[in-house]
């Protein structure tokens, strides 16, 4: 097979990246100390509408479904999710305003070192604290010490989850379950004195995009149900508010024929000792001494399909922004990134995530772009 000839979509990290939002709301909000690379001007109050899966060029191709997000993109700018282009890892990027290889959110599955086994970061595990996993501060403790008034509006179960906690804590929770519950509530908090920083987010456009597809007409209808949302939220806004609109990750449909099963294909679970992260980001965890078998074995098989590279290239390219010691081992030894829409599945061992329609997390646009849509409240 012949190599990849396409170059991967490199986050932008702290210059146009997920992180770069974080800090630049707050110190729009004036938190001193926090740095504004995307120049966002001072406000008295922000409201964050974080929408799971809203793809920048999944937005671009559906303007009709979402007329309003696509008159705000006429004006707007596509941001770097980062890698993993994931939720757990995004939620971290956002919720710290740091690199993954700087808050330890490193994927949808990854190894707990000195135990042998996998964290998943959506369902988590009872026996990892997860302030002691991700012991930073986060964009909302910071806004909160600054005298901030800060609130996190979303769906009720999402309160206690351990990914919540280690990328999100800080400010009050409000649980919100509907469309209508989650404007009214973000009303009702950017209604207080100044300065306020409301995040909402919204999540079954992803749900819908994985079960479904994200070219299917279920898709299309909820992304203009996003749409209602983002535009009565800005109906919403107080006089001297922002609404910022973004995404977590983007999405491909990946095609029956374009998933490469790891439970199948011959040689690729040779010296693996851990299959991590999903479908389209992989940490392969590998037995000891068979690193660069490993990938040798997994850059022949995949060829031009997928970016296959060591954890120190990966590192070494800033897949991850710069990774303290403590998140390093937390990396697959070998990193694969499937191109075009691709995937790597695993059918025995994950059956649900194999069987999805809509996937995300690698290095292509698709994935990696998402919208930063801006609109102020005179």
């Amino acid at each position: 097979m012949t190599t990849e000839t396409v170059e991967p979509t490199l986050p932008r990290y702290a210059q146009s990246s997920l992180d770069a939002l974080a800090t630049s709301v707050l110190a729009s909000l004036g938190v001193p100390g926090e740095a504004n690379p995307l120049r966002l001007a001072p406000a008295g109050r922000v409201c964050l509408l974080l929408v799971d899966g809203l793809g920048w060029e999944l937005l671009r191709a559906n303007q009709a479904a979402a007329q309003f997000m696509s008159e705000l993109a006429a004006t707007g700018t596509p941001l770097t999710a980062g890698f993993p282009a994931t939720t757990a890892t995004s939620l971290g990027t956002l919720g710290t305003g740091r690199p993954p290889g700087q808050h330890g959110m490193l994927g949808y599955q990854v190894i707990v070192p000195g135990r042998g086994t996998l964290l998943n970061a959506l369902r988590w595990d009872r026996a990892i604290d997860p302030q002691a996993w991700q012991p930073g501060s986060t964009t909302f403790e910071r806004a909160v010490r600054a005298g901030v008034k800060v609130a996190r509006i979303s769906a009720s179960q999402l309160q206690t989850s351990g990914l919540s906690t280690a990328a999100l804590r800080g400010g009050e929770f409000v649980g919100a379950d509907t469309i209508g519950a989650l404007v009214s509530r973000a009303a009702a908090v950017l209604a207080a004195e100044p300065p306020v920083l409301a995040m909402v987010y919204y999540g079954h456009l992803d749900s819908t995009g994985h079960v479904l597809g994200c070219t299917s007409d279920a898709w299309r209808y909820e992304l203009a149900h996003v749409d209602k949302l983002a535009e009565q939220l800005a109906e919403a806004l107080p006089r001297g508010s922002v609404l910022h609109v973004t995404a977590d990750h983007g999405m491909v449909d990946v095609p029956p024929g374009e998933r490469i099963d790891a439970d199948a294909v011959p040689g690729l679970r040779d010296g693996v000792g851990l299959l991590g992260g999903e479908p389209r980001a992989r940490h392969v965890y590998c037995r000891a001494g068979a690193a660069g078998d490993v990938l040798a074995t997994w850059r022949t098989l995949l060829g031009g399909r997928a970016w296959v590279v060591s954890r120190e290239q990966a590192v070494a390219d800033g897949w991850f922004g710069p990774v303290d010691d403590r998140c390093a081992a937390r990396i697959g030894d070998v990193i694969a990134a499937p191109s075009g829409s691709w995937a790597i599945v695993a059918t025995k061992a994950e059956p649900h995530e194999s069987a999805l329609i809509g996937m995300h997390g690698s290095l292509t646009p698709a994935d990696q772009l998402v919208p930063l849509l801006t609109l102020s409240a005179g």
